[in-house]
């Protein structure tokens, strides 16, 4: 693919390390991710990716009020930032019930909603939602699968549902289904497992509505599963990585055509042999939870990591000599979301040029709330 794109006109002036975001590719991958779910109505986006209020902001003024969030935090900033429909893909426990239940007094205009798969824990809702004179809307959390979190479908998850509509304090709000365990690269292989996975959480659906209970929405898929989840009739699909793309997502998924929006700019600070580069693009820089590379070079694409700590990571390369100290070099995240929370702010590019700067807010633990 061409790099032109990625270069700055203005690099000299960027410190580095630093997280570059490009705001009309942001834009033109939000474009696409409602032409395939076919309506901003339908797409409910997973902000964790991002963490970015004026993305958030920008989304909705592309009529996407819907979000998906992973920690309170995110739920906050993107209530802040124009969302109305803010729903966290998390079960509270502990001081956590009353932290959301202060948050939505704070938003009353905001339709707030959160998991549960447990009724241990939907006791804990409930006690808080009554002490508090609150109503908190909760969807049930669908294991498909990925056993991360979440009940499997079936008669247990149906009784659970049932406690949910008459639990006092409590709003039934419908179906979370996620598949984030389907990654197969053939796309048809990919859709075939999805559908395999969301027909119990869809017999199930069926099922709760003949006994009369209200299922008001079914939220589903991820990032490599949500083109297939929009063929089905009145869901709801929670892309997140898609908004900015990376490099792990490009090679694995090769059918979704969205564009890379985020790029690293790091600088040879050292060159200890005459094989070897070192870049100040440490473990706090870019993701390092996944085996290498954690991010693709495509000025070395033969680079080989060979030593990844803290603030450095030294590359291996026959080309070392073309890069002398204090070269600018452009990579690719391989995993965008966790590599975005390490930046307190990312340096935002408008026609080739840093314009500005935005806070990384939702990176906190916890904000106001």
């Amino acid at each position: 693919m061409s790099t032109d794109w990625m270069r700055l006109a203005n690099e000299a002036e960027v410190p580095s390390p630093s997280l570059l975001v490009y705001a009309d590719r942001v834009e033109e991958n939000l474009r696409r991710m409602i032409a395939l779910v076919g309506s901003p109505a339908r797409l409910r986006p997973h902000v964790k990716t991002h963490k970015l209020a004026p993305i958030v902001t920008m989304q909705v003024g592309l009529g996407v009020t819907k979000c998906k969030c992973a920690t309170i935090a995110e739920a906050e900033m993107a209530a802040r930032a124009g969302a109305t429909d803010v729903m966290l893909a998390m079960q509270l426990v502990g001081p956590n019930v009353a932290r959301w239940i202060a948050l939505m007094k704070a938003f009353p205009d905001v339709a707030f909603s959160t998991l549960v798969d447990d009724l241990a824990a939907l006791a804990g809702y409930s006690h808080a939602a009554v002490a508090a004179e609150a109503t908190i809307e909760l969807l049930i959390d669908l294991d498909v699968g990925f056993q991360r979190s979440g009940i499997a479908p079936g008669p247990v998850a149906i009784e659970l549902y049932r406690a949910i509509a008459t639990a006092p304090g409590i709003r039934p709000g419908g179906l979370h289904v996620y598949d984030g365990q389907l990654q197969q690269p053939d796309r048809a292989e990919r859709a075939k497992a999805a559908d395999a996975g969301f027909a119990p959480a869809g017999a199930m659906h069926a099922e709760l509505l003949r006994l009369g209970l209200p299922v008001p929405r079914v939220v589903c898929g991820g990032t490599p599963t949500f083109p297939i989840h929009a063929l089905r009739p009145n869901v709801e699909c929670s892309p997140g990585t898609c908004v900015l793309w990376d490099a792990g997502y490009r090679t694995k998924i090769p059918d979704l055509d969205f564009q890379n929006a985020a790029v690293l700019l790091t600088r040879v600070i050292s060159r200890p042999g005459t094989n070897r580069l070192c870049l100040d693009l440490g473990h706090k820089a870019v993701a390092s939870e996944m085996p290498h590379p954690r991010v693709i070079f495509p000025a070395l694409p033969e680079a080989k990591p060979v030593v990844h700590s803290e603030e450095h990571l030294v590359l291996e390369t026959p080309r070392a000599g073309e890069f002398p100290v204090g070269s600018v070099i452009y990579g690719l995240p391989w995993h965008i979301c966790p590599t975005t929370a390490l930046h307190d702010k990312v340096q935002v590019v408008r026609n080739g040029r840093v314009t500005e700067q935005w806070q990384v807010a939702a990176r906190a633990r916890q904000l106001t709330f």
